[in-house]
C-alpha cells in the first residue's frame, strides 16, 4: 500500500478542504515512461480504492494503485526547490528528475 510521510500527509492537509479528496495516479509520459501526478478532487469515481489519512482521503484507480503499491510520498523543501517525493521501490529506473520511472 501506498504510504506519507507526516510532512507530505501535512501539505496535503493544508492544501485541501473537506469534502474534497486528492487523486494520486500514474500515468503515461515523462522521459522514462510514466509519471506520478496528484490533483485536488470533489469525489471519487465508483471503481476508485480510497485511503483516509487522519481524515484526509486519498483516491487512486485500480491500475495506479497497483503500480504505487510499495510508495512512500514525501515533501522536501530545500533552497533550490520545494515538492513531493516519490520512492517508488518497484521502479526499475527513474528520471534524474525523479518525476518519472519507467517499472521493469
Amino acid at each position: 500500500m501506498v504510504s506519507f510521510t507526516e510532512n507530505a500527509l501535512k501539505i496535503l492537509r493544508e492544501s485541501v478542504e473537506s469534502p474534497d479528496l486528492i487523486r494520486l495516479a500514474v500515468i503515461g509520459g515523462g522521459c522514462s515512461g510514466f509519471m506520478y501526478d496528484m490533483e485536488i478532487e470533489s469525489e471519487a469515481s465508483k471503481e476508485d480504492i480510497v485511503l483516509e489519512f487522519d481524515n484526509l482521503k486519498i483516491c487512486m484507480n485500480p491500475q495506479s494503485s497497483f503500480m504505487l503499491s510499495e510508495t512512500t510520498v514525501d515533501y522536501e523543501s530545500t533552497l533550490a526547490q520545494s515538492g513531493f517525493k516519490f520512492v517508488n521501490n518497484q521502479a526499475a529506473k527513474s528520471c534524474g528528475c525523479g518525476k518519472s520511472f519507467s517499472c521493469g
